[in-house]
């Protein structure tokens, strides 16, 4: 993990080593300047990733003195202090603090710094669709061919799921992370079928048991009949797309969906999905959704729905009208306003291009500062005012309101007292110099902890799951006004 490094910080590295002050005592924070995607927070994301790289943390030998010393180095004598992975994190606040001798601190930036800043916005992005999706719409993650490679893809899936999707398409991120895995149909595979006699085999047993039924006739016989309540020529349904789903259904009689778009939905998809499910259900199986990839998806939705109600009256199975429907197609945040603006049917969404890449915002921008060398605090002063950093190690705290909701985070010096609830505190906004502002909070919260000293992790780290539910917690914390995704209310610190 070592060599993950920007030539400049070896350089920088060898530097300190040449005037003797490699071993300094020194601090450094990570955090970021701007909250992404014109929002008001960012989830921090990253953090497990970036402490499995401490400990892991050593160059392999070499020669000269230098490249003989830096042999030896490890994360032993670093101390790592960060705010929980998923929490919601505002600019500026650091999320990571790192102390340590002053050489390796300084070689940790750049490896720091790559595991959290894709991680943070990826898993912010997908909060973002949570937020606008609702709690009850499901979210599958599907961006792995349109990922940066597949490092970039893996890490879209885990920290995807962290903001709040439920699944993803990618096999190996659900080996090496645990996260539910699924997927449908694609067209090639309705495409690749021209006629019912080329399912084989076509006979399926009932699901209580008994002789194997042909069916594809079956799905033949209820193909008339669906198309006779919707008052669609049965001639108009694609005999081959039957086929494809009458062979799914045989494959997969517990988890037959349907891909509606391959020809046309109305006349076609619906008709012989709804003849195949039928078929399904007088055997004993249920179907267990259907999928659109274009048009007019919202409107496409709720004549889906009309259609699916209506079979389940008609024919007398329940659960026929609340067969999931599951959308794609480029979704973006503007997709997900519109459904909800149209009042859609939809119980699914697949992501794929526009969470993994970010394409509002490709960066987070999180950068690493050193605050204090020796005990004296460091700053950085320039003609960019937003680019001049905060000096000394700070302790971070979160402010409560009355009504649960955080209102401000609050840097100190470590050596300060600790502010207390109830208590009136006298503070100045970033932003604001020269105002001082009285504030009491309800409740405090100090935000950081200890997760890595003496070369070892000494935090338990949650599993993903937990950090997911973390997440969920943090963002429902945000008052209204500050988890809104258009023009939010500026969050103070």
């Amino acid at each position: 993990m070592a060599p993950l490094a920007d030539l400049y910080q070896v350089s920088m590295a060898y530097g300190h080593w040449r005037a003797g002050r490699h071993r300094a005592p020194a601090a450094a924070e990570l955090f970021f300047r701007r909250p992404p995607f014109r929002g008001s927070f960012a989830l921090g994301a990253g953090l497990a990733e970036g402490l499995r790289g401490l400990r892991a943390f050593r160059f392999s030998a070499a020669e000269d003195a230098f490249f003989d010393y830096l042999a030896t180095l490890d994360a032993s004598e670093v101390t790592v202090t960060a705010i929980p992975e998923g929490s919601v994190v505002f600019p500026r606040v650091p999320f990571l603090q790192v102390k340590g001798p002053l050489l390796v601190v300084q070689l940790l930036e750049t490896t720091l710094l790559c595991l959290v800043n894709y991680a943070s916005l990826v898993a912010t992005n997908a909060a973002r669709f949570r937020l606008l999706a609702g709690p009850d719409v499901k979210l599958m993650e599907m961006g792995l061919r349109r990922a940066q490679g597949p490092d970039g893809a893996l890490s879209a899936s885990k920290y995807s799921y962290i903001g709040g999707f439920d699944c993803t398409s990618n096999i190996l991120a659900g080996k090496l992370y645990g996260i539910p895995v699924r997927g449908t149909i694609a067209h090639s595979f309705v495409m690749s079928f021209r006629c019912l006699e080329e399912v084989q085999p076509r006979d399926l047993p009932p699901r209580a048991g008994g002789d194997p039924v042909d069916l594809a006739g079956l799905a033949v016989s209820w193909l008339q009949r669906v198309c006779d309540l919707l008052q669609t020529p049965p001639g108009k349904a694609n005999q081959g797309e039957l086929a494809a789903f009458v062979s799914y259904a045989v494959t997969f009689p517990c988890d037959f969906q349907g891909l509606l778009d391959t020809y046309c939905v109305r006349r076609s998809g619906l008709p012989n999905f709804c003849a195949v499910a039928l078929a399904l259900h007088q055997l004993g199986y249920q179907a267990i959704g259907v999928r659109l990839d274009s048009g007019d998806l919202a409107q496409q939705s709720k004549e889906i729905r009309e259609v699916f109600r209506a079979c389940g009256t008609h024919f007398q199975v329940p659960w026929f009208g609340t067969i999931p429907i599951a959308v794609s197609n480029d979704i973006s945040e503007q997709s997900l306003e519109e459904f909800r603006r149209e009042g859609s049917e939809i119980n699914m969404i697949g992501i794929g291009t526009n969470l993994v890449t970010c394409p509002l915002q490709p960066s987070l921008g999180c950068v690493y500062k050193l605050v204090e060398v020796n005990g004296s605090p460091c700053l950085k002063l320039t003609e960019d005012e937003e680019k001049m950093t905060i000096p000394g190690m700070k302790a971070i705290y979160r402010l409560y309101d009355a009504a649960g909701h955080p209102f401000m985070d609050l840097m100190a010096l470590e050596e300060e007292p600790s502010p207390s609830a109830g208590q009136e505190l006298g503070i100045r906004v970033l932003g604001q110099l020269g105002e001082t502002t009285k504030v009491i909070p309800s409740t405090v919260e100090p935000l950081h902890r200890t997760y890595f000293r003496d070369g070892q992790v000494c935090e338990p780290l949650p599993s993903l799951p937990e950090v997911r539910t973390h997440a969920q917690v943090s963002l429902n914390l945000l008052s209204p006004a500050h988890r809104r995704l258009q023009e939010p209310q500026p969050y103070p610190v």
